[in-house]
């Protein structure tokens, strides 16, 4: 609502700038008309007119408006006519000016506007009155507005700064954003493509077995059969999964674990299950002790879903080694059930109270994996402190979220 209005208000710039120079016109012209300054109906309508019209242009023209009022307030020196609460449109053009972007227009609007005191002081002070104080009044009242509009103009160009190095931020952590993006994609293209290529080769070796065994012993060739088809099946799923990452376009970002791999050496098998003791083994000798448990029978699953089981808990032990503080403790369990597998990572670190520097990216990279599998992964602070990570893997095709 807020927004909106001052959405408006910008907008409709002359009208804004009337209604601020509504109260000199109401106060002008009970004197006007009413004898008080000795000014004529119709001079004081021109007065009027000369001095306060232009305001409605007071931000569009800022420099115009300042010289027509200044010209009008000349022309009723000239004239004689008595100062009116109007003449104040030249303190409200002067302030325009100071807070515009030009520092030099504004001392000279300035400059000009002490002109106009020491003319006033010369022409309308009585000599029952000290001239100088009076212009030192006015000078003084002058030399505020000044500094008030030139106060305005350094905070706007503040705000303005802020708002530019905000924008240049956002561009930036945008441009960071895409290339993590990428780069997650081909990891997980790389990890994938292991996993394909394993389950082509036991295809492979399956095949020689089964023509091998054909002639000799028919029931072993037909488990090797069985084998090669079971494993085709993962194996085309896999790809399908390979492709679909390397199509997709939006949504993929690193996951920025730290906690080392369980296997070493550039073709080492990409891990699994299996490889989840030894890595949270190694993440206690990093110094955050942790239990590790399972629920339930583990069932057979392919080694593309295994990888994210395994890289899930990689990542969430990892936030916690960041994050959770030198006496955080972890607790690490898995849920087998009969349609999915259930990972629960917990700690009881800083959890809300944890520093974010913005650049991880961990928490996105685990939902891009478990969405791979159809899954869903949920993680936050824990209401009882600490933190939590919760992520749901389906464990066959026909039951995807």
């Amino acid at each position: 609502m807020v927004g909106r209005a001052w959405d408006w208000v910008r907008r409709k710039r002359p009208l804004v700038d009337c209604f601020f120079a509504s109260p000199w016109l109401l106060m002008t012209i009970p004197g006007v008309y009413g004898g008080i300054h000795g000014i004529g109906p119709w001079q004081g309508v021109a007065l009027i007119a000369g001095l306060l019209g232009p305001m409605a242009l007071r931000r569009t023209l800022p420099r115009t408006t300042f010289a027509v009022v200044a010209l009008v307030s000349f022309v009723q020196w000239t004239a004689d006519l008595e100062i009116v609460p109007a003449n104040a449109a030249v303190l409200m053009g002067l302030y325009t000016i100071a807070a515009g972007p030009s520092f030099r227009w504004g001392l000279a609007a300035l400059a000009v506007t002490v002109l106009g005191a020491a003319m006033a002081t010369a022409r309308y002070t009585t000599e029952a009155s000290d001239p100088r104080y009076a212009f030192l009044t006015l000078t003084a009242m002058a030399l505020g507005v000044w500094l008030l509009g030139l106060h305005m103009r350094t905070r706007r160009e503040y705000l303005r700064s802020l708002e530019e190095r905000a924008e240049r931020l956002e561009r930036e952590r945008e441009t960071e954003v895409q290339i993590a993006m990428a780069a997650e994609r081909a990891r997980i293209a790389r990890e994938l493509h292991d996993v394909v290529a394993h389950n082509v080769s036991v295809i492979v070796v399956q095949a020689d077995g089964a023509w091998y065994a054909m002639d000799g012993d028919p029931a072993r060739a037909r488990r090797a059969l069985e084998a090669i088809s079971a494993t085709g099946r993962q194996a085309l799923a896999e790809m399908r999964r390979l492709l679909g990452v390397l199509r997709e376009g939006g949504e993929a970002v690193p996951s920025q674990a730290s906690v080392p791999e369980p296997s070493e050496g550039a073709y080492a098998p990409q891990p699994g299950v299996d490889q989840l003791a030894d890595l949270v083994e190694k993440v206690r000798e990093a110094g955050l002790p942790v239990e590790f448990d399972g629920e339930g029978t583990p069932p057979e699953m392919s080694q593309g879903r295994e990888l994210t089981v395994f890289r899930i808990v990689q990542e969430a032990l990892t936030n916690t080694l960041k994050h959770g503080g030198p006496h955080a403790t972890a607790r690490v369990r898995l849920r087998y059930g009969a349609d999915a597998l259930e990972i629960e990572v917990t700690d009881d670190g800083r959890g809300a109270a944890a520093a974010d520097d913005g650049r991880g990216h961990g928490l996105a990279g685990m939902r891009e994996r478990v969405a791979v599998y159809g899954g869903h992964v949920r993680a936050g602070p824990r209401p009882g402190g600490g933190f939590e990570v919760v992520a749901r893997i389906p464990l066959r095709e026909e039951v995807r979220t």
